[in-house]
């Protein structure tokens, strides 16, 4: 549009010079040549438009929003229209108690109350991008900047009012991907109004107050120690057990000992065991029957 506006006050100065008798009035003609060419040149510049990858264009004239969108490429365009780039790729919004994490500096993270009035932190990110055919109605209703008028503050309210549903607890553990899934399904449609789609609300992080992690850790730990003893009762068990069987193995065979064990069967028995010591390397001389008894003597080389 400069250009335009440059060659054609070039034009204008051209023949105001021509109708004076000046030194360049002999150039005028050429001044206007060069003056149309540059405006020339500047109205093709100005008409032809090119919209990057992943972006979508939206058209004004003084002010007012036109509805059709132009597409990644290039495209003509009246040389009056100011178009402005939207991304219509997956965009990410990070809010962190960690200073160099979110998109806004210091601690942003999102501190809810809950249903036992405790204070929670979460750090959340939310993953979404803009409606290509929409991108007309955010720039006329919300402006270039829906990130902080939509995305951030819709997110954050709908946060809060559904953590007041849920104890600390129960957000911390096993109420976690139930509260994830409200909040997301709640969002979308709330984005969805505003010419915006959810792509995912990831909660990344909650902070417990000290004196809940303390309990909980405590529990844990109660769990564990719980858990231990179990483990050493059903191992005294299968000792206790063990002990049993092994008694009344020794028992069942004293029992057939004393019962099944014949005069003659211990006398074979005996005379077996005089055998073996017969034959033993240090036994020299054995004497049975002798005047003692049936027990005999044994004679070694001491």
């Amino acid at each position: 549009m400069s250009i335009i506006i440059l060659g054609i006050l070039i034009i204008v100065f051209g023949q105001i010079t021509g109708r004076r008798p000046t030194p360049l009035q002999q150039y005028a003609r050429w001044i206007q040549i060069g003056g149309l060419a540059l405006a020339i040149i500047g109205f093709a510049s100005a008409s032809i438009r090119q919209i990057g990858s992943g972006e979508v264009g939206v058209q004004t004239l003084f002010g007012k929003v036109e509805g059709n969108v132009l597409r990644s490429g290039l495209s003509v365009v009246n040389p009056l229209m100011e178009v402005k780039n939207f991304s219509i790729r997956t965009q990410n919004y990070t809010m962190s108690a960690i200073h160099s994490e979110g998109d806004q500096a210091g601690d942003d993270a999102i501190r809810v109350l809950s249903k036992d009035g405790l204070q929670v932190v979460l750090d959340v990110s939310v993953l979404y991008r803009l409606l290509p055919d929409k991108a007309p109605d955010v720039l006329r209703e919300v402006g270039e900047d829906y990130k902080s008028v939509i995305v951030r503050p819709i997110t954050r309210t709908r946060i809060r009012d559904f953590a007041a549903y849920y104890d600390a607890v129960a957000l911390y553990s096993e109420k976690r991907d139930e509260f994830q899934a409200r909040i997301t399904k709640s969002i979308e449609q709330e984005f969805h109004k505003r010419g915006l789609v959810l792509e995912g609300i990831l909660v990344r992080n909650i902070d417990l107050p000290q004196s809940v992690k303390a309990s909980i850790e405590s529990k844990i730990n109660a769990e564990q120690d719980a858990q231990k003893m179990q483990f050493v009762l059903q191992k005294e068990k299968q000792e206790a057990e063990r002990k049993r069987v092994e008694a009344q193995g020794i028992a069942d065979y004293q029992k057939i000992i004393s019962t099944q064990l014949s005069d003659k069967q211990l006398q074979y028995e005996q005379i077996k065991a005089y055998k073996e010591i017969a034959h033993s390397n240090n036994t020299k001389v054995i004497i049975i029957g002798n005047k003692g008894g049936n027990t005999p003597f044994i004679l070694g080389d001491k």
